[in-house]
């Protein structure tokens, strides 16, 4: 095999922000911030909008999540289509 093509595999913490809810599992994603455990050791970190602890399927809650406007802003660029009577 040769050397140096894979990408590096290591632990890395998943931190959902909307439920403060954080996770170690392994990853090949690249990070710039580091975390500091609660045994004391020092993880990367990658912060994630939405996991199981607040997904509403996961939850159970029908929560509407949208952080950026989504819903809003599909609505402004395309608009409602309005019928017409020979559609109706």
């Amino acid at each position: 095999m040769r050397n140096d093509i894979h990408p590096n595999y290591r632990e890395v913490v998943f931190w959902d922000l909307s439920s403060d809810f954080k996770f170690i599992t392994r990853s090949t994603i690249e990070t710039s911030e580091n975390i500091t455990w609660e045994d004391g050791t020092v993880y990367p970190v990658y912060k994630v909008e939405v996991s199981s602890k607040s997904h509403p399927f996961y939850t159970g809650k029908n929560v509407l999540v949208d952080t950026a406007g989504r819903v809003d802003k599909f609505r402004k660029r395309y608009g409602t289509k309005e019928t017409t009577e020979a559609e109706a």
